[in-house]
C-alpha cells in the first residue's frame, strides 16, 4: 500500500502534479499523500508560524483542487520537517511514485540533489514524475505516451510502465524501436516483430512503433507528434534535464511532455 506522494509548495505546477498523481492513485488502489515541507529549525516563533501557515496553506489549496475532481480518492497530507530535498528522499523510501512539479524542479530537485533534475532521479529510491501540465487547458485530441523499446537491462519495466500509463490514460503508445547506436536507417524486422508480439500479449493497449536510430529527446526535437509523457529507465536519467529543462522550459516545441523516470 506504498502511497503516491506529491511534492507541494504553493505553485500551480504543484497543484497540477498533485491532480496527475490521483488516477495514479486510484489505479493502484493506495493513498495520495501530499507533503509540504517546512525548515527544521526557526530564527523565531514568528519566522516558524509563517513557514507552517504557507505549509498548511498549500495542502488545503492542493487538497481542494484534487478534492473537486471528485475522484474517489483518499487524500494523506503531511508537514514533515527538514531540507526539501532530503524530506523528498525519506518520502521515496514508502511511495510508489514521487510527483513533482517542472516549476517546483527549483525547490525540490536543486534542493536535493544540486542543479538538475537528473539528480533527482537518481537519487528517489522509486519512480519519479516530473510533469509540466496545465489543468486550464484541455488536452489535444492525440496525447502520446512514447517510450524506447530495447534489448537493454531493465527495458522490459519500462515498457511495461509505459503501457500502464497508456491504459491509465487512455492514450496510444509510441514506441521507438531499438538502441539508438546500434540502429541504421534499414530496418531488418527484428523491432516490428517484437513490437507484434507484445502486441499479442497485451491487445488492450493502442501500440504504434517507429524504427528509428533516435533516442527520445532527438526524436521530438525533429517531430511534431504531441506526447503527453515519456518514459524513460534510470539509467537514461541524464536525458531528464534536456526533455523538462532545468526551469520547466522547453527546450523544442513540446511544451506539455511530462517525463516518467522508471526506477524498480
Amino acid at each position: 500500500m506504498k502511497p503516491i506522494v506529491v511534492g507541494i509548495d504553493g505553485s500551480r505546477a504543484a497543484i497540477a502534479a498533485a491532480i496527475w498523481g490521483v488516477d495514479e492513485a486510484i489505479g493502484r488502489g493506495v493513498p495520495l499523500r501530499l507533503i509540504s515541507a517546512i525548515k527544521q529549525t526557526h530564527p523565531s516563533p514568528d519566522d516558524y508560524a509563517r513557514d507552517l501557515e504557507h505549509a498548511e496553506t498549500s495542502l488545503r489549496e492542493a487538497q481542494s483542487a484534487v478534492e473537486a475532481s471528485r475522484k474517489p480518492v483518499k487524500i494523506e497530507t503531511d508537514i514533515p520537517r527538514g531540507p526539501a530535498g532530503s524530506v523528498m528522499v525519506e518520502a521515496s523510501r514508502d511511495a510508489e511514485l514521487i510527483c513533482v512539479g517542472s516549476t517546483g524542479i527549483g525547490r525540490y530537485a536543486r534542493a536535493l540533489l544540486g542543479s538538475t533534475a537528473t539528480e533527482l532521479a537518481e537519487k528517489a529510491r522509486c519512480s519519479v514524475a516530473v510533469l509540466r501540465t496545465d489543468p486550464d487547458q484541455p488536452p489535444p485530441d492525440i496525447n502520446w505516451i512514447v517510450v524506447r523499446m530495447a534489448d537493454a537491462p531493465g527495458n522490459d519495466s519500462v515498457v511495461k510502465y509505459a503501457a500502464w500509463e497508456a491504459k491509465l490514460r487512455r492514450a496510444p503508445m509510441l514506441v521507438l524501436g531499438g538502441r539508438p547506436e546500434d540502429l541504421t536507417e534499414q530496418a531488418d524486422g527484428a523491432f516490428e516483430r517484437q513490437v507484434q508480439d507484445w502486441r499479442r500479449r497485451h491487445p488492450e493497449v493502442r501500440v504504434y512503433p517507429i524504427t528509428t536510430k533516435y533516442a527520445i529527446v532527438s526524436f521530438l526535437r525533429l517531430n511534431e507528434e504531441r506526447v503527453q509523457l515519456a518514459v524513460i529507465g534510470a539509467a537514461e536519467a541524464a536525458q531528464l534535464a534536456r526533455l523538462v529543462g532545468p526551469s520547466g522550459h522547453p527546450l523544442f516545441h513540446h511544451p506539455q511532455c511530462s517525463v516518467l523516470v522508471v526506477r524498480e
